[in-house]
């Protein structure tokens, strides 16, 4: 008679609030639900971008929900700094290794800084690896701020596109603003991107003087936080009071029609 196998693990998608570890007037309670973090609690090996804000969060959730498995006695994996730097979504990086506490039977949690993991932050090749190896994905219900900018824009919703970063560059990124434009007004699809927090005023005044002027802008910032902002407006509308996203969080952006 054979040995019985040990089940696999499942790999969960555990979403963040913006404000992650840090000290925030926003409770926890009030931007994740109560079975997300029953959920996250019951976790004792992880996979993240940052162990230090990943424990911080963890700290979150005890205070709600105890943790089944102390913080100290919690396996935690840190993503390799070059999946930070140049994104796994190209499949250059294989995340099968990361993953052998669930091949031997423990639930895996992914988390990221922040919202939801793999979705315009690393993780995306845990979550394939996963699927490779046959373990069962699950994602958790929590913020996600491109939904939520988007919601809150007045763009199109039924057709849109986020296309990541903007480039660096000015020359490259004005061409790259122009062509989202045209594509957005040619099609209706509302164009979405993303910025840190330290570009958000350049990437601001990149639009301003590259859209034209009936082209609708929406800028969303701190979403969840007691800080939020969202505006949506034409440029020439932008160009009369054009006070820019907090330069504390990152900010989705969307252009359309």
């Amino acid at each position: 008679m054979s040995a019985p196998t040990t089940p696999l693990g499942r790999l969960f998608l555990v979403p963040a609030p913006l404000d992650f570890g840090c000290d925030s007037d926003t409770a926890l309670e009030e931007v994740m639900p109560l079975g997300t973090l029953k959920v996250a609690a019951q976790l004792s090996h992880w996979i993240c971008e940052n162990a230090k804000s990943t424990r911080a969060y963890l700290k979150r959730v005890d205070a709600l929900v105890p943790l089944g498995t102390p913080i100290q006695s919690q396996q935690i994996t840190e993503l390799p700094r070059q999946v930070h730097k140049k994104g796994d979504h190209l499949g250059d990086f294989d995340a099968k290794p990361l993953l052998a506490d669930a091949l031997h039977g423990h639930d895996v949690g992914l988390v990221s800084e922040a919202g939801m993991p793999a979705v315009a932050d690393p993780g995306s090749s845990v979550v394939r690896a996963a699927h490779t190896l046959g373990l069962k994905v699950v994602p958790l219900i929590g913020p996600v701020s491109l939904l939520l900018a988007l919601a809150a824009s007045g763009l199109n919703g039924q057709n849109f596109a986020f296309v990541g970063y903007l480039p660096q560059d000015s020359a490259e990124r004005n061409k790259r603003i122009r062509e989202l434009e045209t594509l957005a007004i040619r099609t209706g699809q509302t164009q979405l991107f993303i910025e840190t927090p330290y570009r958000n005023a350049a990437i601001l005044q990149a639009l301003l003087q590259t859209l034209q002027a009936q082209t609708r802008l929406a800028i969303s910032s701190g979403l969840t936080l007691a800080t939020a902002q969202s505006r949506s407006a034409t440029v020439s509308q932008w160009k009369k009071q054009a006070e820019g996203p907090n330069n504390s969080t990152p900010a989705v952006f969307a252009i359309g029609p």
